[in-house]
């Protein structure tokens, strides 16, 4: 069973916040099958990860952290993506007029992990020095990039999904405000589907959410077509709307304490998955 975790609001939406307590509250495996942070907006966040030759973002840490299996974050988190602000502007690689793609990692823990370098873009020198890029695929095309994520990018999530749907209870957050992160989990296996913003939630069915996922319109992003959030929700009518207290960053921070704040909200999304 999959409860699936996305964003109505594109930036800090509080997908994660409330997916650590969820998993608190469920005892649930964590996935997060996509991610990405900036070298700019999220430096100290790369530093930490890069020093280590690594790359991993916090949410996956903290996602690792509160499902207590003491996985690192790459084993839930299989695709992470760096970006970098362009501040001049123009299309980048994957159409995007305010940040380029740098250095994607594919593979989890147990792998050896392939990196994939965007040829248009400068790598930052901390970068460079700390990643083994001299192995890295460049790429310098979207088509490129779309035959490559046919070759990669689709096999490593399908494996993914697999797994994630073996699980018990997989809470899943996607990222961005996309919203299915992966397109070869099984629907049926979406119990239900919480759609987070600032200060409130909405609860779905899973079946009615992957339907709507199939009529509504799709946006250019990452090289493919992908469907967003609110295009989605355009089609539905929420089981539930419940509202979400703000909290500090140290309830943030405690999964237990999320638990407790948002416990009304857990209630109505496992009680549309028929758990409780």
């Amino acid at each position: 069973m999959i409860l699936l975790v996305v964003g109505a609001d594109r930036v800090d939406a509080g997908k994660t916040t409330f997916s650590t307590g969820l998993l608190y509250r469920t005892g649930a495996v964590g996935y997060k099958p996509r991610a990405g942070n900036d070298f700019w907006f999220d430096h100290d966040d790369c530093l930490r990860a890069i020093t280590d030759g690594r790359l991993y973002g916090k949410d996956a840490a903290r996602l690792s952290s509160a499902d207590g299996r003491g996985r690192p974050p790459e084993e839930l988190n299989p695709v992470h993506r760096l970006w970098q602000p362009t501040p001049g502007g123009g299309n980048g690689l994957l159409g995007r007029t305010d940040r380029e793609f740098v250095v994607d990692r594919i593979g989890r823990s147990d792998d050896e992990p392939l990196f994939v370098r965007n040829a248009t873009a400068d790598v930052p020198d901390a970068v460079a020095d700390a990643l083994p890029l001299e192995d890295a695929i460049s790429v310098d095309t979207v088509e490129e990039f779309n035959a490559l994520a046919e070759r990669e990018y689709v096999p490593t999530f399908e494996r993914l999904a697999n797994e994630i749907e073996r699980a018990d209870v997989a809470v899943v957050e996607s990222y961005s405000d996309i919203a299915l992160p992966l397109a070869s989990v099984d629907p049926a296996s979406i119990a239900a589907v919480a759609a987070v913003e600032p200060g409130r939630v909405r609860i779905y069915s899973g079946d009615r959410y992957c339907r709507a996922c199939e009529i509504a319109r799709s946006s250019p992003k990452d090289g493919v077509l992908e469907k967003r959030v609110a295009h989605v929700l355009d089609y539905l009518d929420p089981l539930d709307v419940l509202h979400l207290p703000a909290l500090s960053s140290d309830g943030r921070a405690d999964p237990e304490r999320i638990a407790l704040a948002y416990g009304e909200a857990y209630d109505a999304l496992l009680e549309s998955a028929g758990q409780v």
